[in-house]
């Protein structure tokens, strides 16, 4: 699952791809938000920890990876 982050006052938004449902992304986003949680914690594909205050996030965008394109293939 890949999963987008904005964070305010940040130029760049956090991209990372997560073996975690979107379900369940869902359900830590939105604890984070609720106030359950002071931190939005998630695990990427290769167990690295993404920590990012929850009163900083602007956006969380959680969808399908899309494939890469390699080569110069026609469009």
């Amino acid at each position: 699952m890949e999963v987008k982050i904005g964070v305010q006052h940040a130029p760049r938004e956090i991209v990372l791809e997560s073996g975690q449902s979107a379900e369940e992304v869902e359900r830590v986003v939105s604890e984070a938000l609720a106030g359950k949680a002071h931190l939005l914690s998630l695990v990427d594909e290769h167990g690295r920890k993404v920590l990012v205050p929850a009163d900083r996030l602007a956006y969380v965008e959680i969808g399908e990876p899309s494939p890469r394109k390699v080569g110069f293939g026609a469009l």
